[in-house]
């Protein structure tokens, strides 16, 4: 456990270096790493998604592609597609972005049904269909997806199937004032031979040390050590019936959260409680313990629940968003 934690701090250390705050996000986004899943980052421009995904994959020394979406992006732009070779007379196959460990797909909310259907294969299948043929994606694979959530022009609704690949989804808020603070102090200086980037001041992340390089401590041998890890865990039966507890309350069929339920449309499905199952060890792990406390399936339960579930109108009526429903339930449902 001393050495996964000191992996740990490592890791946190150096997204320091890039990142100021925004300490939900990397550690949502270092469970995502060693759990194998795909992560959906939301928040309003300027907050250091994308940074902190580039700068995960640094750290991780993974080959790391970022795919921009925008709605006339075809799924050819992003699995790739057949070129006609004329010396040979034959047709190769020429690769696409997505062949790559980590994928930043960059305001996917953009992007039409044609391409998320092409993004829902490999999030699932890890491998991509190029004419008739299946190409089996590298491992690991994950996609680190951001979306913002004050633009609703020119964007396309996730739909529930893709959602329920996100292993979880986290919401990248405002930093503290005090974060604030260091980023206003230390953004990049004028300069007479740049052009001005209005981008450099705002963003959520240190400027002066935003090209520093990183360290790969998270090589892969080191995510085999936190993996390996995580799955030694001990999770007691006890919590393991809370965690079924909790997901089945999101159901509206069970009616078991005294009310709650007419809130939800559709609740979440059993891929919800394996991805809450394997999220709580790691967020054991990452408090340095060696078993599951109710608290960490508490957690972890927002991020991994709060894009599975459908609101009812009557939740919509009443300004009552997912993470306010979770938390009715949490606080319904029995603590072991």
């Amino acid at each position: 456990m001393d050495s996964c934690m000191a992996l740990v701090e490592s890791f946190k250390k150096e997204m320091a270096k890039r990142v100021i705050g925004q300490h939900e996000m990397i550690d949502g986004l270092l469970a995502g790493l060693i759990a194998g899943g795909h992560v959906l980052l939301e928040g309003v421009p300027g907050l250091a998604k994308t940074l902190a995904v580039k700068s995960l994959a640094e750290i991780t020394g993974l080959d790391f592609k970022r795919i921009q979406f925008t709605p006339d992006l075809l799924p050819a732009d992003l699995t790739g597609t057949l070129v006609w070779e004329q010396a040979s007379g034959n047709f190769s196959v020429r690769r696409g972005p997505i062949f790559a460990n980590v994928i930043l797909a960059d305001e996917i909310n953009r992007a039409p049904a044609k391409v998320q259907s092409a993004l829902l294969e490999a999030m699932e299948e890890k491998q991509v269909t190029i004419g008739e043929t299946s190409y089996a994606l590298p491992n690991p694979f994950f996609v680190l997806a951001t979306e913002n959530p004050i633009e609703h022009e020119g964007t396309y609704s996730l739909p529930e199937a893709e959602l329920d690949r996100f292993l979880m989804k986290l919401l990248v808020v405002y930093p503290k004032p005090v974060e604030e603070l260091d980023i206003v102090k230390n953004s990049a200086p004028f300069s007479a031979n740049a052009p001005f980037s209005a981008n450099a001041p705002f963003s959520a992340s240190s400027s002066k040390t935003r090209q520093e390089a990183l360290s790969p401590v998270l090589n892969t041998e080191a995510l085999k050590l936190l993996r390996n890890t995580a799955d030694s865990i001990h999770i007691d039966e006890e919590i393991n019936k809370y965690i079924v507890s909790i997901v089945t309350a999101t159901r509206p069929v069970s009616k078991s959260t005294d009310g709650v339920y007419r809130y939800m449309s559709f609740g979440a499905s059993p891929r919800a409680s394996i991805a809450l199952y394997r999220c709580c060890r790691i967020y054991a792990m990452l408090e340095g313990r060696t078993f599951v406390t109710p608290e960490d399936v508490k957690n972890a339960a927002l991020p991994v629940l709060r894009h599975r579930i459908v609101l009812s109108y009557e939740a919509e009526a009443e300004g009552m968003d997912a993470d306010a429903v979770i938390a009715r339930i949490l606080n319904h449902v029995p603590v072991p």
